[in-house]
């Protein structure tokens, strides 16, 4: 049969998700990936589904894609553990802005923690924290096998893939790739920071680079398995909903005049573990249209020095190191319309798991003009 519903460029998250959007209203659906697998900004990051600390728009898409995600655990699969996230305070500014969210959200999305909480929770260094908080609602995937399980269930359930399929040019009705055209009647294109090999002009325009960062898995001989993700002050001051607070402005600058060499690499110091015991240790930023492939050891360094510190450990043990990318723009989100039936959409501030798969509801609803149906649980 030719031509399609739906054809889907890419296949990370937001990919996958329009995919799963389009599907599920019983659409016929290709995605198009140009690897024979992804590996991009999907399966490079932590696996933490932080919904919690999202603020404004980004909280929505966080919202849907939290029902979503717990559809795919049921449905195909997707290792999913509803385990929270931890936050350690360890000074009195930081428990400030966990205090001021918690106001605003309720005990049922930040649960404070004291000192004594907080030690019994998360393995720090001896005497370090004066508190802290666990979010309830957030949720840890393992991003190493979260996509494929999502695509083998897609294509098990009747989506068609195409790996392994450059696409060169995109255009009402029609992708061209490197195997042929494909005739689609709505094309949603979800290729993150590629967006500028295929919309050079727009992503230009509308000031989308790459974000390149510097990521560790480690052994970190742990005195107890870390029970949820755990983020840290400098974490405070990068996601939406601690950042939007008055008493982050404070702890920005303290934390920024403390450490400014930790504050020149944009660090954001946070932790999840894999099943294997092995810490994911993250992260520094630098930006550009061209991320150079060389990585400063000196940026390893300091993820290993703060690592130690944190949790009151001997140098870690490295098992891999490895550069994440992703398309960073001056908003959140982008999502636009160059043509009649092409579709643009991507995460633009690294938080496209968190984020991705209600964004491509969202898009998907929107090309098609109807509701988003309930997930299937």
């Amino acid at each position: 049969m030719s031509g399609y519903d739906v054809a889907v460029v890419g296949s990370g998250v937001v990919g996958l998700g329009a995919a799963l959007a389009a599907h599920r209203r019983g659409l016929r659906v290709i995605v198009l990936e140009r690897g024979s697998e992804p590996s991009g900004a999907s399966i490079r990051n932590f696996g933490h589904l932080c919904f919690t600390p999202q603020h404004g728009v980004a909280r929505q898409f966080a919202l849907a894609s939290r029902e979503l995600w717990l559809g795919l655990a049921s449905d195909a699969g997707v290792g999913l553990r509803e385990s929270g996230t931890l936050v350690a305070a360890r000074h009195d500014d930081e428990l400030a802005v966990l205090a001021e969210l918690a106001a605003l959200r309720g005990d049922d999305e930040v649960v404070l923690l004291d000192a004594r909480e907080a030690a019994a929770r998360i393995p720090l260094a001896p005497g370090t924290a004066v508190g802290g908080a666990f979010l309830p609602r957030d949720l840890q995937a393992n991003p190493r096998e979260a996509l494929a399980s999502i695509a083998a269930y897609l294509e098990r359930d009747g989506v068609e893939f195409r790996r392994r399929t450059a696409v060169g040019r995109v255009g009402t009705g029609r992708v061209e790739t490197s195997r042929g055209p494909i005739d689609a009647g709505e094309i949603v294109v979800a290729v993150n920071h590629d967006l500028d090999l295929l919309f050079p002009d727009l992503a230009e325009e509308r000031g989308i680079v790459r974000c390149g960062l510097d990521m560790l898995r480690v052994d970190a001989g742990l005195a107890a398995p870390l029970p949820a993700p755990v983020l840290t002050g400098w974490s405070l001051v990068r996601y939406g909903a601690f950042a939007a607070t008055e008493s982050a402005h404070r702890l920005r600058e303290r934390l920024h005049a403390e450490r400014p060499d930790l504050a020149a690499l944009d660090l954001n110091q946070m932790y999840t573990q894999l099943p294997d015991g092995s810490l994911i240790v993250g992260d520094t930023h630098y930006r550009g249209a061209t991320v150079a492939p060389f990585q400063s050891e000196a940026a390893f360094e300091a993820l290993l020095e703060v690592t130690g510190s944190f949790f009151g450990v001997p140098r870690p043990r490295v098992i891999e190191r490895w550069q994440g990318v992703y398309a960073s723009g001056p908003d959140e989100f982008l999502i636009e319309q160059p043509e009649p039936g092409v579709h643009l959409a991507a995460a633009t501030t690294g938080i496209g798991m968190t984020c991705g798969l209600g964004l491509a509801e969202h898009v998907v609803g929107l090309a098609l003009g109807s509701p988003s149906p309930a997930p299937a649980r």
